[in-house]
């Protein structure tokens, strides 16, 4: 590629945006994203797009136009979501120097610093319309959300490439071995839907409409438990809390079952799993050491070997199936971002 993803020049996004029929002013702010590269351009007409350049080897092209399918499908039914816009020819994605491209609407709104039982409410409808339209059809061309997917594949990613230390490689993948065999068990039975995937507080904004989803890169078949526990946040009394309250606003367009809730723990955990080996995997971008500069020490491996130890005691051990209310408390905790973001570090 004449344009490296690593190092797209300001001439090389604006050439890209005004030979597919945008007119733009020079104008290009970058924005903060690791997985991709995203910029805030002003077009001559004196508003703002958003340019969204898709990280290469990731999706493919139809992985990426079902994302924007799915948007399409969810903005049709006025569900509150941010769709890419069409270019004149009619498509959405294009391609330049090989690296592919959509634009989006600048949206406004404020992120979620924390939110009301109201809003968690409001919310749980959101999430369950999306779901209801999820599940009319399976999402032919993106990955679906399991243990195989989110945890056997990403330690075989780590273990190939010898990122694990010597001395954290047996234990780590003992741990990861026997939370895939307890997921398997757990979501027998439990269908799989088109989801966010990705839906914690950061992909969310509240504008003068109410509350919009952003970012549907993670986009995949999983279990709809998924779009709940993370929104939710943290552990504990306070984690059972919000999911019951999602829920009773979920549950006024959807059913779900309370077993479904045998699944965030595990969930949680192969997260954490997926996370590792999503940077083990972008390490070669000069973007992701300086936004990890632990990632690979021993100290590291050893948390997250911690983390995932921790994790299968809750698993053994904790009551999570329930739907929370009877462990409600009338006390209210502040969320933070490390509540909706579990690897952000004070």
């Amino acid at each position: 590629m004449a344009h490296s993803f690593y190092d797209l020049t300001t001439n090389a996004i604006l050439s890209a945006v005004d030979d597919s029929g945008f007119q733009t002013t020079g104008h290009c702010l970058a924005l903060n994203s690791l997985e991709n590269r995203v910029y805030d351009l002003k077009l001559e007409d004196g508003s703002h797009i958003i340019a969204k350049f898709y990280r290469p080897d990731r999706w493919n092209k139809e992985q990426i136009e079902e994302e924007h399918s799915f948007l399409f499908e969810l903005q049709s039914e006025e569900i509150p979501v941010c769709a890419p816009l069409r270019f004149p020819e009619g498509n959405s994605l294009k391609q330049w120097d090989g690296i592919h491209f959509a634009l989006w609407p600048r949206t406004g709104g404020r992120m979620p610093d924390e939110f009301s039982d109201e809003e968690l409410r409001q919310l749980g409808r959101l999430i369950a319309r999306i779901h209801n339209i999820g599940a009319r059809v399976p999402a032919k061309d993106r990955p679906t959300m399991n243990e195989d997917s989110y945890g056997r594949a990403p330690l075989q990613f780590l273990l190939e490439n010898e990122f694990l230390p010597d001395h954290i490689r047996p234990g780590y993948e003992k741990a990861v071995k026997e939370i895939c065999e307890i997921y398997t068990q757990l979501s027998q039975g439990i269908d799989t839907i088109r989801i966010h995937g990705d839906a914690h507080g950061g992909n969310l904004l509240r504008g003068p409409e109410g509350w919009f989803f952003l970012d549907f890169d993670d986009f995949v078949n999983g279990p709809p438990v998924q779009d709940i526990w993370l929104l939710a946040g943290q552990q504990g009394l306070e984690g059972m809390r919000n999911r019951a309250i999602l829920l009773e606003g979920y549950r006024q367009f959807r059913q779900f079952p309370d077993s479904w809730l045998n699944l965030v723990e595990p969930l949680r955990a192969l997260r954490f799993i997926h996370y590792s080996a999503w940077i083990a995997r972008r390490i070669a971008d000069p973007a992701f050491p300086a936004a990890f500069p632990h990632f690979g020490s021993d100290d590291y491996w050893e948390n997250e070997l911690n983390d995932l130890t921790e994790q299968l005691r809750i698993i053994r051990e904790g009551d999570f199936s329930g739907s929370g209310q009877e462990e409600i408390t009338e006390q209210e905790a502040e969320l933070t971002n490390k509540d909706f973001f579990w690897d952000w570090e004070d």
